[in-house]
C-alpha cells in the first residue's frame, strides 16, 4: 500500500499553514518587488512611472495566461494525485507544459508587432509611449522565462512542495531588485533596465524551478525527450484554467478602461492614471499574501475532492477565509491610516498625493470583502468550476465598475468632486460578494454536501 500524501492526512490548520506559508512568504517578496520597481522608474521621472503604470494591463495579461492554464494544470494534477492515478498526473503536466511554450509565443508576437498601438490607445503623450514600448517590448518578446517558471512551481505546488517554490520566486524576486538600480542607474539604460531587470528575475525564477522539479519531486516525472501532445488532455487544462485565464483578461480590459476614463474625465489626467498604477502596486503588499494562500489552498481542496473528504475539504475553506479576511483588514487599516506615507515612497508631487490619498482611503475598505470572494473564487476553481470564477469577475469589473466609475467621473467632472470616481470600487466589492456567495451555495450543495464526510479509505481507493 502506497504511503498517503500529506495533503490527505495532515491536520488541516497544519496543512494550510504548511502549504501556503512559504508561498505567502514568496508572495510577499514579489510585492516588495513590484513597490521597489516603482520605486526605482519614479526616479527617473513621473512620466516613466506613468509609462509603467500604463504596461500594467499586458503584463498582468500575460501572467494571467501562464497562472490560468497553470490553475488548470494543478487541479488536473493534484487530482489524478489524490486517485492515486500517476500515469494521468504525467500526462497532465507534460501537456501544461506544451501550453506554456505556445503562450510565451503568443506573447513574442504581441511584444513584436502589437506593443506601440497598445501605448498609443491609452495616451497621447509621445514620451510616455516611447518609454512604454521599450520597457514592454522586452518583457513581451522575452516571457518564455516567466511561463515555464509558473510552469514549474505549480508542478511543485501540486505535490506539496511550496518550499521550493517560495525558494524559486523570492530568489527571482530579489535578483530583480538587486539588478534594477544596476541597470537603470549604474548602466544608465533607463526604463530598459527596468525591463532587463525583470526579465532577469524570471530566468533565475525558471531555471530554479526546473532544477527543483529535477531533484525534489519524484510524484511529477517530466522528460523533454518523451513530451507528447493529448488534445483531450490540453483540451481539459484549457476548459478548467480557462476562466482563471478571462478572470485575468477582465483585470486587464479593467485596467485599461479605467486608465482612458481617469486621463478623460478627472483634473488629474494622466497623473491620475498613475495613482491608478502606483495603487495596484501598494495593494500586492495586501494581495499577493492572499493569492499565496490561494495557490496552497487549491491542490489541497483538489486532493481531498479526489479523496472524497467533505469534512477536509470545507474545513479547509472556513481556515482559508478566516486567514484572508484577517489579513484584508490590516491592508484596509494601513490604507486609511497611512496614505501620505505610502505615496510618498513613490516621490509623490502635490498633485498625486492630492488624488492619490482619498483614493487609497475609499477603495481600501473594500479589502475584507475581497478577503472572501478570492478563497471561495478559488474553491470554484480547484472543483473544475472555474466558470463561476470567471462569471463573478466580469460581473465586478466590467459590469459593476467600469459602467459606475464612468457614471461617477462624469457627474464629479460636473459637481468638481473628481475623488467620486473612486467610490466604484465599493460599488463592485459588494456586487462581487454577493454573486461569490450565491455561486458557493450551488457548489457546495450540488458537489460539496453529496461527499462522504471523511472520505473513503485507502484500500477503497486502491
Amino acid at each position: 500500500m502506497q504511503q498517503e500524501n500529506k495533503m490527505g492526512i495532515m491536520p488541516v490548520k497544519k496543512l494550510v499553514l504548511n502549504m501556503s506559508l512559504p508561498m505567502m512568504a514568496s508572495m510577499l517578496v514579489q510585492a516588495l518587488y513590484n513597490i521597489v520597481d516603482s520605486i526605482f522608474v519614479s526616479q527617473l521621472s513621473e512620466q516613466a512611472l506613468t509609462a509603467v503604470s500604463l504596461a500594467f494591463p499586458a503584463q498582468n495579461l500575460m501572467i494571467g495566461l501562464a497562472s490560468g492554464m497553470g490553475v488548470g494544470m494543478n487541479a488536473l494534477l493534484s487530482r489524478a494525485l489524490g486517485a492515486r492515478d500517476h500515469a494521468r498526473a504525467k500526462k497532465a503536466a507534460e501537456n501544461g507544459l506544451i501550453l506554456a511554450v505556445i503562450g510565451s509565443v503568443i506573447f513574442l508576437f504581441f511584444g513584436l508587432f502589437l506593443v506601440r498601438p497598445f501605448f498609443a490607445a491609452q495616451t497621447t503623450d509621445e514620451r510616455i509611449i516611447e518609454m512604454g514600448v521599450q520597457y514592454l517590448s522586452i518583457c513581451c518578446c522575452l516571457s518564455q522565462a516567466v511561463f515555464l517558471a509558473i510552469t514549474f512551481e505549480r508542478f511543485l505546488q501540486s505535490t506539496g512542495r511550496t518550499f521550493y517554490t517560495m525558494i524559486t520566486q523570492g530568489t527571482g524576486a530579489i535578483v530583480n531588485i538587486v539588478m534594477d538600480p544596476i541597470c537603470i542607474f549604474v548602466l544608465d539604460m533607463g526604463i530598459t533596465g527596468a525591463a532587463v531587470a525583470t526579465v532577469a528575475g524570471q530566468v533565475v525564477s525558471m531555471s530554479l524551478a526546473i532544477y527543483f522539479n529535477h531533484t525534489k519531486n519524484p510524484e511529477v516525472h517530466v522528460r523533454f525527450r518523451t513530451i507528447r501532445p493529448d488534445f483531450r488532455m490540453m483540451w481539459q487544462i484549457v476548459r478548467i484554467g480557462f476562466p482563471s485565464v478571462i478572470m485575468m483578461a477582465i483585470g486587464s480590459v479593467m485596467t485599461f478602461c479605467m486608465n482612458k476614463i481617469l486621463i478623460l474625465y478627472t483634473a488629474g489626467k494622466e497623473t491620475a492614471a498613475t495613482v491608478f498604477g502606483v495603487y495596484f502596486k501598494l495593494n500586492s503588499f495586501v494581495f499577493m499574501p492572499v493569492f499565496g494562500l490561494n495557490n496552497g489552498v487549491v491542490p489541497i481542496v483538489a486532493y481531498n475532492y479526489g479523496a472524497q473528504n467533505r469534512r477536509r475539504m470545507m474545513e479547509t475553506i472556513r481556515f482559508s477565509v478566516t486567514i484572508s479576511v484577517s489579513v484584508m483588514i490590516v491592508g484596509m487599516i494601513i490604507f486609511e491610516l497611512f496614505p501620505v506615507q505610502l505615496l510618498s515612497i513613490f516621490e509623490a508631487s502635490d498633485n498625486m498625493m492630492a488624488i492619490g490619498v482619498p483614493a487609497l482611503r475609499i477603495i481600501g475598505t473594500t479589502f475584507p470583502f475581497a478577503g472572501v470572494s478570492i478563497i471561495l473564487g478559488t474553491v470554484f476553481q480547484a472543483l473544475g468550476k472555474s466558470v463561476y470564477s470567471m462569471t463573478n469577475s466580469f460581473l465586478r469589473q466590467l459590469v459593476a465598475l467600469i459602467p459606475s466609475a464612468y457614471v461617477l467621473a462624469r457627474i464629479g467632472m460636473q459637481i468638481g468632486n473628481h475623488d467620486l470616481v473612486w467610490w466604484s470600487y465599493p460599488i463592485a466589492e459588494v456586487v462581487s460578494l454577493v454573486a461569490t456567495m450565491v455561486f458557493f451555495s450551488i457548489v457546495y450543495r450540488k458537489i460539496i454536501k453529496p461527499i462522504p464526510e471523511d472520505g473513503m479509505s485507502l484500500s477503497e481507493q486502491a
